[in-house]
């Protein structure tokens, strides 16, 4: 049934949903035009609530400050604010101070939202079952669904909301304490069973929220799902009863519970909306559930007062919202994934784990931790092993026979501006002006071994001694104008992905002319409609794996400090490895172990010649992001046999192996990968993907998730990207050498008059 228009101004509203979001929504609603006849459905008691205190922050504070003044001043009269977080690992116990935390009770902030709705004349029914949302649709003008993570309503229209839903892997308890931690407190305990975690604050002044959390199978290990209710609670007394200092723990109405993560395509649906965590959920542990609600309320109510009519408001609000959300879940996500992989981290130093803990949703980053706690910040770095004033990123890492004077890689950047294979004075100047910038090491395009392994006819290829020859030409002017910096050679075959045109005219489409053919694990196209590839026969892989090792040959003799074995992006030997691309029945099809097996072979053959004391990487995707196909496990055992046979280091990156791919981009979003293979297999990796900034770097280096950081777009951006941030670190030292022609520009440009007097006097008149 087609849902009614509805008028410009909502007169009617009608809310489902008692909890913060709802409820302020109404608030808000009502305020704004005290003759809005609103009424609010909640199928609870008053005082019936999830969990025990609720974390604000200044930012929402000064929303809810601008909007209601009443309610600000009654929350603020109530709210318990501290500035410190502790974290207790292994009875060693660090704290990090200038967080800045406001938190209150939730039944009191119930109770203060329910007085104002009261006093503006809010209708509230509380024990009551809202009627069915379409029922709701044709009699009010309006209609907020804020009916939380299991919402009604979402479901009554699941085909047009289209949530997913996922479960994590932690197992949940909210639980109470009835006196005030003295910080945000992180606890963590290793038992027989595995390793669990605490996570604790302050809510008012004679009680604290204490959260239990562990993996599934830890869990269940414990016994935790055999206990009844109050025991569970005297079990979690019992294990953090240190944090406890002895005292009892209280349930409420918790039970033990998975999180789960809502995201929807749509928030709105007529005059119907989404709010809360009816429309989006993120995990405790960054504490924005109530945010976010409060924040959604502050925002539907400004878009229904500045919109013409409904239906545009509505829009409005999810525009302006959806990706604020998103944002924050993730940050959430990081956060909750970084808490669900725990184990890998307990046998880190005291002081780089409490730095872990506290950047692990990215939001919180070294420079702004230096802000906040700066004796904090010196120590984690001392710890790491900085020499005094030396940023993270300007550390040296060694490679085998290789030392890298800072952590910063150029990426390998694909420039489709070659002839004939050969690279020529673009090549000179694009590689010659990074390594002149200051990175570690200036890694080259994927560099084709054969003339059919090209993925257009711009690409470079070390499969002639004339390409050999004008490589030598850049490795010469790197060493020698570019003293101490690195410079690396990856190697690959194309695959099925090959006989494309360049990439401004057409990535991935085929040649209009000229098309060669191309060979693959399996003959399976990379788009519908591409050229089918012919599957390797044994001779055919034999002639492969040769002509890698002729181009690594080759390679040496060009003079490349390092090489790269390219086994990644849906490429010739990333197209054995994956379960998608990889359909053989032969030893070189089928389990992990065969998939493995000729792209190992190819790299036993190119380690054989490549000289010994030169470290060899390799570059994975870690994931496909496509159902069926490599899992982040497999990724880890994939990194675990390339470290078996020789691989100095992995470059962690994922995906562009089928075009059907669903990427999550975010801030770094490939790094959670290169961290998990890095603990679990104890080799170096190299993270990219999305990392832009200094800040990033360090962050990434002295939180233990890395060893190295491969940025591209950004030297595309500024070939001189480390020595500008090395300068605007103010970092003067052996991590980082300015050309002598260059030196003069080694502080940051003035811009603007300095020179003006300041003023000195104020006079009234």
């Amino acid at each position: 049934m087609a849902t009614p228009a509805a008028p410009a101004r909502p007169r009617r509203i009608a809310i489902i949903g008692g909890g913060p979001g709802g409820l302020y929504a109404a608030a808000l609603l009502k305020r704004l035009d005290p003759a809005r006849d609103i009424t609010l459905w909640e199928r609870n008691a008053p005082d019936e609530t999830f969990g025990f205190g609720v974390v604000l922050s200044d930012e929402t504070l000064g929303g809810i400050e601008h909007a209601d003044p009443v309610v600000y001043e009654a929350l603020r009269r109530d709210f318990v604010r501290w500035d410190d977080i502790d974290i207790v690992h292994r009875a060693f116990s660090q704290t990090s101070s200038g967080h800045g935390f406001a938190a209150l009770g939730r039944h009191r902030l119930l109770e203060i939202l329910h007085d104002r709705c009261r006093s503006l004349g809010v209708e509230l029914r509380f024990r009551t079952e809202a009627p069915h949302p379409d029922a709701l649709a044709r009699e009010y003008d309006l209609v907020i669904a804020a009916d939380g993570v299991h919402s009604a309503t979402r479901a009554a229209h699941a085909e047009v909301f289209r949530p997913r839903i996922t479960e994590h892997r932690c197992r949940y308890i909210w639980l109470a304490a009835d006196f005030a931690l003295d910080a945000f407190r992180f606890e963590i305990a290793e038992t027989e069973h595995g390793v669990m975690q605490l996570h604790g604050y302050p809510y008012a002044a004679d009680a604290s929220t204490v959260i239990v959390e562990m993996r599934e199978e830890v869990w269940r290990a414990a016994g935790f799902d055999e206990l009844g209710e109050q025991e569970s609670v005297e079990r979690c007394a019992k294990v953090f009863s240190d944090a406890l200092r002895g005292r009892p723990l209280r349930s409420g109405t918790s039970t033990w519970t998975t999180f789960r993560t809502v995201v929807n395509d749509r928030w709105s649906h007529g005059n119907t909306v989404l709010l809360g965590d009816a429309a989006h959920t993120t995990h405790f542990s960054i504490g924005s559930g109530t945010k976010l609600a409060v924040e959604d309320a502050l925002a539907l109510a400004a878009c229904l007062e500045e919109q013409p009519d409904v239906h545009a408001a509505l829009t409005a609000y999810e525009e302006e919202r959806r990706p604020v959300v998103a944002s924050t879940q993730r940050a959430a996500r990081a956060s909750l994934e970084w808490f669900e992989n725990l184990r890998l981290y307990v046998g880190q130093p005291a002081r780089q784990f409490a730095f872990n803990l506290l950047t692990r949703s990215r939001r919180v980053t070294h420079d702004n931790l230096r802000l906040r706690d700066a004796r904090f910040t010196e120590a984690v770095e001392c710890e790491y092993g900085c020499a005094p004033g030396t940023p993270p990123m300007f550390t040296p890492f060694r490679l085998r026979g290789l030392t890298l004077r800072n952590r910063v890689v150029v990426s390998p950047m694909d420039m489709y501006c070659a002839s004939d294979g050969v690279p020529g004075d673009f090549h000179l100047v694009h590689l010659g002006a990074r390594a002149l910038g200051g990175a570690g090491l200036v890694m080259t395009e994927m560099v084709c071994v054969s003339e059919r392994g090209r993925i257009t006819p711009g690409c470079a290829g070390l499969y002639t001694g004339r390409q050999a020859e004008a490589w030598r030409r850049v490795t010469d002017f790197v060493h020698t104008r570019a003293p101490g910096t690195a410079i690396g050679v990856q190697l690959g075959h194309s695959g099925r992905k090959g006989s494309t045109r360049l990439m401004w005219e057409g990535m991935d489409e085929p040649l209009p002319e000229g098309n060669w053919p191309l060979v693959a694990a399996s003959a399976l196209p990379y788009k519908p409609g591409g050229q089918v590839p012919r599957e390797l026969s044994r001779a055919q892989l034999t002639d492969v794996r040769e002509q890698f090792a002729a181009a690594a040959w080759r390679a040496a003799r060009a003079g490349f400090d390092l090489l790269e074995l390219h086994c990644a992006h849906g490429y010739l030997l990333s197209g054995f490895l994956s379960p998608l691309t990889n359909r053989r029945t032969d030893a070189y099809g089928g389990s992990l172990e065969k998939r493995l097996r000729f792209p190992l072979e190819v790299f036993d053959a190119v380690r054989t010649v490549w000289p010994a004391e030169r470290p060899m990487t390799v570059r994975i995707s870690a994931t496909d992001w496509a159902e069926g196909g490599t899992t982040a496990e497999e990724a880890v055992e994939i990194a675990r046999a390339f470290a078996a046979h020789g691989a100095d280091a992995i470059d962690v990156s994922t995906g562009q192996v089928v075009a059907e791919e669903r990427p999550e981009f975010g801030r770094s979003y490939q790094t959670p990968f290169a961290d998990r293979i890095r603990h679990e297999v104890g080799v170096p990796v190299l993270a990219v993907g999305a990392i832009s900034s200094w800040d990033d770097v360090n962050s990434l280096l002295l939180a233990g998730r890395t060893d190295l950081c491969a940025l591209a777009r950004p030297h595309l951006y500024d070939p001189h990207w480390t020595l500008h941030a090395a300068a605007e670190q103010g970092y003067d030292g052996p991590g980082v050498v300015w050309p002598a022609p260059y030196r003069a520009g080694s502080r940051p440009p003035r811009t603007g008059r300095t020179d003006a007097p300041r003023p000195r006097l104020s006079l009234d008149r």
